[in-house]
């Protein structure tokens, strides 16, 4: 099994930078990509960012040139830098390890999701 504890959720202001933080824990062998996602009241939950293991990246469009996803291979935790943010940014967020796997390599990958962080942005 693998835990997922997220940190850096809050209030700022319009225009504002929060940086989100999601570290991944339980005798994990590796794990493939890692990302985040973000659900609003209302709305389905949607990609915001990916990052494989070779550090490639994927970002949604309303947040490119203002978000920055990062990771730490060896302490298994993802980053998501965040500036500019705008009301619109406000939502639960959401961090995902895809294809974790357990102890070695032989073990089956399975996908995980951490439990969410409030985002509000807002003056």
């Amino acid at each position: 099994q693998v835990q997922l504890v997220e940190s850096g959720g809050g209030l700022v202001q319009p225009g504002g930078s929060l940086r989100l933080s999601c570290a991944a824990s339980g005798n994990i062998f590796s794990i493939d990509a890692m990302g985040w996602y973000r659900q609003a009241p209302g709305k389905q939950r949607e990609l915001v960012a990916i990052i494989n293991t070779d550090g490639m990246t994927r970002y949604a469009e309303p947040v490119k040139g203002r978000f920055t996803i990062s990771r730490d291979n060896a302490k298994n935790t993802v980053y998501l830098q965040m500036n500019s943010l705008e009301p619109e940014d406000t939502a639960v967020y959401y961090c995902k390890v895809d294809r974790a796997k357990i102890a070695t390599w032989l073990s089956p990958g399975y996908d995980y999701w951490g439990q969410g962080t409030q985002v509000t942005v807002s003056s």
